[in-house]
């Protein structure tokens, strides 16, 4: 997958949706209602502000970031949250991009053929915002529907946003340079890892706080029905860079301290191989860069390339997993990335889709666990795809894969430490004219 495929994290920098609102939703008895007298709203906003006060004042001291300036703060209704969402949403993903991420999700099975990802994304953020720092206005709002005493926490997590903000600049994250979305996926699991770090310290040291907001969130089973509905993919990947995050915070903070979690916004994590192997990043174990030829006009008129991206040790994990659906069997197949590049093109008819992936492992171990796993998930994403015929005599019978099926040819091949994937070939393109060109 790719920054498209993620959900655009960007997206989620700008928004910072809390580890806590996202994980576990709201609970209904946390909810006041809207549409209250001005008194009241004015009441609400000057607690927000004394309150911001004092948890910006003891956030900057658990993360050790000094307060550079004061983080203005607000409170928001659901309808200044969605005008929000939708205004985020289109400065920051073009209809280009959005088709491109629907596209490629339903050429990898990820997602049913008629779903739509715009509203789908409106209507998640929507309800799952509790809280978010705005890095172009400098300015935290929290959701008015919100009780206020527990939702300290959130505020600590958003809270940590500002003092980054602050000193490292989270304005150059908004634009990522296309076609490396899985170090953008690594940069925002820093940024909301390290969050959520200073958030579960704020707690372990406000127990009472800590107390009245998992009783503000009453449990799992309020969690939004538009995030438990979500396809397993977009879920995950939403949740990434906070568990995820989490996990190589703590294994770098307790490595070298605030400091060492610092210095990464000037050293940042390359991949999401380096976040869920922190090992990696203290190693700064650096991705390859693979290119791919391009290959439109092989494949008939019309065609265009429509997505260039990377998809990363995470993304292979659950495009392996969505068939596979043994967790142990996909990780250890993902693990051993080395670098990738994959091309997604569409034809004249919006149903032609092809896609290429050329993947390289650290080892031809790692790269035959990956191939084995990928030919196993792709028999069962084409369970009705007949065999074709093998093109490169040359290839050796385990180390090669032809199929025919409804959305057309697929071709794999394992040759050293690489890997080639190419999904949709049209009926009468050259496949062996399209593999040598491939592999040059």
């Amino acid at each position: 997958m790719s920054k498209q495929i993620l959900m655009r994290l960007g997206l989620f920098l700008a928004l910072s949706i809390s580890i806590a609102a996202v994980m576990l939703g709201n609970s209904s008895a946390a909810r006041e209602p809207q549409g209250a007298s001005a008194t009241a709203t004015a009441s609400r906003n000057a607690a927000i502000v004394a309150t911001t006060a004092a948890v910006l004042k003891e956030t900057s001291e658990i993360r050790g970031l000094p307060i550079l300036r004061e983080v203005k703060s607000g409170s928001q209704t659901r309808a200044d949250i969605e005008r929000m969402v939708i205004k985020n949403l289109d400065s920051q993903t073009t209809p280009a991009e959005m088709h491109a991420t629907e596209i490629a999700l339903k050429k990898l099975g990820l997602v049913p053929l008629g779903f739509q990802l715009r509203p789908f994304y409106i209507k998640l953020l929507t309800e799952q915002v509790a809280g978010y720092y705005d890095t172009r206005a400098q300015q935290f709002y929290l959701a008015d529907w919100i009780e206020l005493e527990g939702q300290k926490p959130v505020m600590a997590h958003e809270l940590t946003h500002a003092l980054q903000d602050q000193h490292f600049n989270l304005k150059r994250f908004e634009k990522w340079p296309k076609g490396d979305s899985d170090a953008e996926l690594a940069a925002h699991a820093l940024i909301e890892g390290d969050a959520t770090l200073t958030m579960t310290l704020y707690m372990a040291k406000n127990p009472l706080v800590a107390l009245a907001f998992v009783r503000s969130l009453g449990g799992t089973a309020n969690a939004s029905e538009q995030f438990q509905q979500a396809p397993r993919a977009l879920r995950e990947s939403l949740v990434f860079p906070y568990e995820r995050g989490l996990e190589w915070a703590t294994r770098v903070y307790r490595t070298g301290g605030w400091e060492m979690v610092s210095a990464a916004y000037t050293r940042l994590p390359l991949s999401s191989e380096q976040i869920l192997h922190p090992e990696k990043y203290l190693a700064y174990e650096i991705p390859l860069k693979i290119s791919l030829p391009e290959v439109r006009n092989m494949l008939g008129p019309g065609w265009k390339k429509i997505d260039y991206d990377v998809n990363g040790e995470w993304s292979y994990y659950l495009i392996l997993d969505e068939f596979l659906k043994k967790p142990a069997e996909s990780k250890r197949a993902a693990a051993g990335w080395g670098g990738d590049r994959y091309a997604l093109y569409q034809g004249q008819n919006a149903s032609e889709v092809f896609m290429a992936q050329l993947s390289a492992w650290d080892t031809r171990e790692d790269a035959q666990q990956f191939f084995d796993a990928y030919v196993k998930r792709t028999r069962l994403r084409y369970p009705n795809a007949t065999e074709g015929v093998a093109v490169e005599a040359a290839s050796p019978a385990p180390e090669f894969l032809n199929l025919l099926t409804k959305e057309g040819g697929v071709v794999m091949e394992l040759r050293s430490n690489r890997v080639l994937i190419l999904e949709g070939i049209p009926e009468n393109t050259d496949q062996k004219a399209l593999l040598r060109t491939m592999w040059q």
